[in-house]
């Protein structure tokens, strides 16, 4: 086994993070600091040598993590390296990269888990964070496997430049032209902020069912916001592209396309009104709005909700929840797609998860502990914030299949509404399926067409009564391009919606008073 020590790896880190703090590190990469194997290469040997442990080692700290007992341990390696860099106006004003490394320790003895985690990987601290997870057990120690069988996976998201082979140079010239692109878009623009973000993750999970797998994960986003004044109104919004993709996802169509989404769904608010509260139809537009898809419907069906009781869809598998043509999945093969995964952080393989098949639940999304409460199969949902914590049950692309109408009719078909087109500021109750969102991009409705464009309103309503009341879904599915990232028991992970467009029925809209 290596001999690099928390002690070592923080300074080498620390190198690279200093040297982003001047100004030449512009000109290289701050991540090269600490080397790392070429993207994409997930053979064994190139992690453990990454890693610097051995099989033997990994053995030795499964059976010490196992001496108290337990019904299975697992352990999940992971090297993480971030770069940042902000751009506001024409000036580059922030850049910063860290790096992270460690090892968590899980121990499962029925439903119930000891976990730990250490951020030194020689084999005297893995040992001793696998003592404090075997805590949790209390039976006749276990052994530990004989041997780990490799087990291959795929792979979702092909990149032809890793980021750790990207420096600071070759990036800042794309936000330059954005920003460039943005001022000169409008005359009303007059303050503008974006950043270019990039992150590799390369990590090894080992179980005591004798697998170990690999998994290297790419994931870039730039994001541009924009502030227009018009007379005494001032409006701010944004638009970003994010996936697990290389340097050529910005293409030039790209890189046009933020700064004009940016600049458009900005100015394009000076005209925006407030419709009448009350109960309406509401259009939901393909792409972004599939966050509603996500918040108000998709956590309902995440399984440890429902082993404990909590969702309203905890008695209603194999059960009518919406319309016949209705179907949702959660999907972690979608290519180059931010919430897809080779692999889950359990080591299961990903797969496409029908959760809602023609109007019936048929699923929920589960990790190893409530696929083994269900007597079921994992789905490849276990998934975790990073190696310090636990994984849980979570989604990845989660979207509605297309239905049978196209956009223009779904529009039509309506004679007062909204058409919500982005959101953000959700709030949903888990257990009741109870939201709010908040719509800052959409327009009304009228006698079948779009008409002025909206701002600043509430939808409210229930997440299982919206589903039963999508009365028409649209031909057209999109998967939102953002940055989304999902929140939950304290952990973030980074997801995928979307939707076709969607009508419902009936959603309580908050706007004036008529």
């Amino acid at each position: 086994m290596g001999d690099m020590t928390r002690r070592d790896f923080v300074r080498v880190g620390a190198q690279g993070l200093a040297l982003a703090a001047i100004p030449v590190v512009f000109r290289v990469n701050p991540a090269a600091a600490f080397s790392v194997p070429a993207g994409g290469d997930t053979r064994l040997s190139t992690f453990l040598d990454h890693f610097s442990v051995s099989e033997t080692d990994i053995r030795q700290v499964m059976g010490v993590a196992l001496e108290r007992g337990g019904d299975f341990c697992d352990l999940f390696f992971e090297h993480r390296i971030t770069n940042w860099v902000g751009l506001e106006d024409e000036a580059v004003n922030q850049a910063y990269s860290t790096i992270d490394l460690g090892l968590g320790i899980r121990v499962l003895e029925g439903d119930q888990s000891g976990f730990s985690f250490t951020e030194e990987l020689t084999l005297q601290a893995m040992k001793r964070a696998a003592r404090t997870a075997s805590r949790i057990a209390k039976e006749t120690a276990n052994a530990a496997p004989e041997k780990l069988a490799f087990a291959e996976t795929p792979d979702y998201h092909v990149i032809k430049q890793p980021w750790e082979q990207v420096g600071i140079d070759q990036k800042i010239p794309y936000l330059q032209k954005i920003n460039s692109n943005i001022h000169s878009l409008d005359k009303r623009i007059i303050k503008s902020r974006l950043w270019f973000g990039d992150q590799t993750s390369y990590c090894m999970i080992a179980t005591s069912d004798g697998l170990i797998v690999c998994d290297y994960r790419p994931m870039t986003q730039i994001a541009a916001s924009c502030t227009a004044e018009q007379g005494n109104q001032r409006e701010k919004n944004g638009f970003s592209l994010s996936g697990r993709q290389d340097l050529n996802f910005y293409s030039q169509v790209n890189i046009d396309r933020i700064a004009k989404e940016a600049v458009g769904r900005t100015v394009r608010l000076f005209d925006a009104v407030k419709p009448e509260a009350g109960e309406m139809e509401v259009v939901l537009a393909a792409g972004n709005s599939g966050i509603l898809l996500h918040e108000a419907i998709g956590h309902g069906m995440e399984a440890d909700f429902n082993r404990k009781g909590i969702s309203i869809f905890a008695d209603k598998i194999n059960k009518k929840v919406a319309e016949d043509f209705v179907s949702i999945v959660d999907d972690g093969t979608c290519e180059h797609a931010r919430g897809s995964l080779n692999v889950d952080d359990e080591g299961n393989n990903t797969e496409k998860t029908f959760l809602v098949e023609n109007g019936i639940l048929k699923s929920y999304l589960h990790d190893n502990i409530s696929a083994k409460h269900y007597g079921v199969t994992p789905t490849g949902n276990g998934r975790r914030q990073s190696f310090r914590y636990p994984p849980m049950p979570r989604m990845r692309c989660t979207y509605m299949l297309p239905g049978p109408h196209t956009k223009d009719e779904i529009i039509a078909s309506c004679k007062k509404g909204i058409y919500a087109e982005s959101f953000n500021n959700g709030e949903v109750h888990i257990g009741a399926g109870d939201f709010t969102f908040y719509v800052n991009s959409g327009n009304l409705i009228e006698n079948g067409k779009l008409t002025a464009p909206i701002k600043d309103i509430n939808i409210i309503g229930n997440g299982p009564e919206v589903l039963r009341n999508i009365v028409m879904v649209g031909d057209d599915p999109r998967l939102a391009e953002g940055g989304g990232m999902c929140g939950k028991n304290g952990q973030g992970v980074p997801t995928s919606m979307g939707l076709p467009t969607a009508k419902v029925s009936a959603i309580t809209v908050g706007g004036v008073s008529s």
